[in-house]
C-alpha cells in the first residue's frame, strides 16, 4: 500500500461562494466554516470523521470540478508523489502551495483526476524526517 488517507474531501470550485453556501445550506442542510481570508478566503464543512466538502474561489471546470482530495494527516505528500510518477500516474499539477498546507493533483489508470493535500506544519517527506 502506497498511503492510507485520514480523509476525502470532495473540493468544488465556485465562482460565487456565498451562492453556494446558500444553495447547500438551503438544499442540503450542510453548514460551511470561513477559513483563510481575502483571494485565500474558502468554506470547508466536515461531514462525518472521515469526509468533508471544500469551496474553494474559482471557475469550475467540468471534468476536473469537484475532485476527491485524500489527506495525508502525517505529510509526506513528495513521496506520494514521487511513488505514483513511478507507477506511472500522470501528475497533473506538482506539490504547491494550497490552504493551509501543500496540495497535489494526478490521473488515475482511467484518467479520473484526484488530489492530494497535507497540512502545512507537516514534512514534504516522510523518509527525511526518519532521517
Amino acid at each position: 500500500m502506497l498511503f492510507k488517507p485520514s480523509e476525502a474531501c470532495l473540493v468544488y470550485h465556485s465562482t460565487d461562494l456565498e451562492r453556494s453556501a446558500r444553495f447547500y445550506a438551503e438544499v442540503f442542510g450542510i453548514g460551511f466554516e470561513r477559513r483563510g481570508e481575502g483571494r485565500g478566503e474558502f468554506l470547508f464543512a466536515r461531514l462525518s470523521a472521515d469526509f468533508s466538502i471544500s469551496i474553494m474561489p474559482g471557475q469550475p471546470q467540468p471534468g476536473t470540478s469537484p475532485l476527491v482530495t485524500f489527506t495525508l494527516a502525517e505529510g509526506g505528500i513528495a513521496d506520494v508523489v514521487a511513488a505514483l510518477a513511478k507507477q506511472g500516474a500522470t501528475i497533473v499539477s506538482p506539490v504547491s502551495d494550497a490552504p493551509d498546507g501543500k496540495g497535489a493533483a494526478f490521473l488515475d489508470p482511467d484518467g479520473h483526476p484526484l488530489g492530494l493535500y497535507q497540512p502545512a506544519d507537516k514534512p514534504l517527506s516522510r523518509m527525511e524526517a526518519v532521517k
